[in-house]
């Protein structure tokens, strides 16, 4: 279908891949340092970066205008990292800089989603953490924002449009977001973000299956696993499911703990190619897991969104460990950045490696293919409702139709295919109203568009079949 390449309506969670084309205001001097060192060191460069120089030089002594010299300097770094063409690959001013680290560790107020340029547009980078008024309100990887509070974000800086959607706590914000050709709006209270990356519990209908979900790979993942595993082991978990759906990635040092956690000392966990060809690899062992192994049956889930360090871990589990892995093909990422302070609380994220898996394929926009192939339900990959008006029978419109589709997936007698709020449609949304203990008006509002929402959610996890695929292999052991 149409939006078969969106995020399913429940797996909304952290992206920490911060990429924002923006510089921060004490960079000037980095720059002005490390260009004279350029012209010392490599001479023959020195002509190129001259260039530089001289259009710098022409600016700050002929521009009949006023001239900021650290917003020049700023352009100029920009223009290097945008001229790399890499995604992943970026300039962080302070506050950008500040984001990123709270990213992996901590908790912060807003939305809970990442924000990058595209089409000189601010477009959402990853899915939303997961719990967030982001992932609460049904935002999803690739929404473009048009507006915030009514004002238009075209002409607007990355930073400009983020700080305005970043609040305090208890706020409201309303975002009009578009997606392929729809439109619509979007009303948000922000709230505090935690970040918590593993969560466990044993399977409700089989309690020796451990059920852990990883959100993202942070600074403490590695040991919050390892202690999810030991509590479910004490409460009878004798194999476990590893959820790594819509999990964008994170710190490399804590996937390879992990992976090793899973493998036999001596297997590759992942091998990596510079850009001169040289090759590396990192394989499991005590150094790594601490000697903390997972023996028992283990199966992991995917999905599009599971992206970068998800990707390893599945790889190395599914080629080193020979578990099955469940789902369908991941997003693709092959790279592994670093970031490195530049000494004025600004940052480069920069692309320095492939990674490849231990077979030594590089997955880089082709995806992990699954073991086995499992997907959501159809009406998982249903729009949220759009929040820019109450919708009432007499209505015809596009928002109308997709209100009856998600109606219809909750076994509403309407016609999924009509774009008008039919007398079908108003009864279905006052019986629904009635079973939720709304005010029934069989009109859709912000409050039942949400409860609408909510059911749906409720039964794309009724119906997750890559993870009931999941316990099936797990119960043939």
């Amino acid at each position: 279908m149409k939006n078969k390449q969106q995020v399913p309506f429940h797996q909304y969670i952290i992206s920490i891949v911060c990429v924002a084309f923006l510089v921060g205001g004490g960079s000037y001097i980095y720059f002005d340092y490390q260009y004279k060192k350029q012209l010392a060191d490599n001479p023959a460069r020195s002509a190129d970066l001259k260039k530089v120089d001289n259009l710098y030089s022409e600016i700050i002594n002929n521009y009949v205008g006023k001239v900021d010299e650290k917003k020049l300097v700023d352009g100029a770094l920009k223009g290097m990292t945008e001229a790399l063409e890499d995604p992943y690959s970026s300039y962080l001013n302070e506050p950008e800089a500040d984001e990123l680290d709270q990213s992996l560790a901590g908790s912060f107020e807003g939305i809970g989603a990442t924000m990058t340029m595209t089409d000189e547009l601010p477009t959402v980078a990853q899915a939303p953490i997961e719990g967030s008024p982001a992932a609460k309100a049904g935002i999803k990887a690739n929404d473009t924002v048009l507006k915030v509070d009514d004002e238009e974000t075209q002409g607007k800086t990355l930073s400009q449009v983020v700080s305005k959607i970043r609040g305090k706590k208890g706020t409201e914000v309303r975002l009009t977001i578009a997606r392929g050709e729809e439109t619509f709006e979007l009303k948000l209270t922000r709230d505090t973000i935690p970040i918590e990356t593993v969560k466990g519990e044993l399977d409700k209908t089989d309690r020796t299956i451990g059920s852990i979900k990883i959100t993202s790979f942070g600074e403490n993942t590695y040991q919050e696993l390892k202690n999810t595993i030991k509590t479910l082991r004490k409460d009878g978990a004798k194999s476990f499911v590893i959820d790594l759906r819509q999990n964008p990635g994170g710190l490399l040092n804590q996937v390879e703990q992990m992976a090793s956690m899973f493998l036999e000392d001596g297997k590759p966990i992942i091998k990596f190619e510079d850009k001169n060809g040289n090759t590396s690899e990192e394989v499991a062992s005590s150094k790594l897991d601490g000697g903390f192994k997972v023996t028992e049956p283990t199966v992991v889930l995917v999905d599009e969104g599971s992206a970068s360090a998800s990707e390893i871990f599945a790889a190395a589990l599914k080629e080193s460990g020979n578990k099955k892995i469940i789902g369908t093909k991941t997003f693709g990422k092959g790279t592994v950045q670093t970031v490195k302070n530049l000494n004025d609380k600004s940052e480069i994220k920069l692309t320095v490696l492939k990674w490849l898996t231990p077979n030594g394929k590089w997955i880089h926009e082709k995806g992990l293919e699954p073991s086995i192939k499992a997907d959501y339900p159809d009406y998982a990959y249903l729009s949220p409702i759009s929040r820019d008006k109450i919708l009432k029978q007499g209505d015809s419109s596009p928002v109308v139709k997709n209100v009856n589709a998600l109606l219809q997936a909750l076994d509403y007698e309407v016609d999924a295919n009509s774009s008008e709020f039919s007398e079908q449609t108003q009864e279905a949304v006052s019986k629904l109203q009635t079973s939720t203990g709304l005010p029934v008006t069989g009109e859709v509002d912000n409050e039942t568009a949400t409860q609408i929402e909510l059911e749906i959610g409720k039964k794309i996890k009724e119906n997750d079949q890559a993870y009931e695929v999941g316990l099936k292999e797990l119960q043939k052991k």
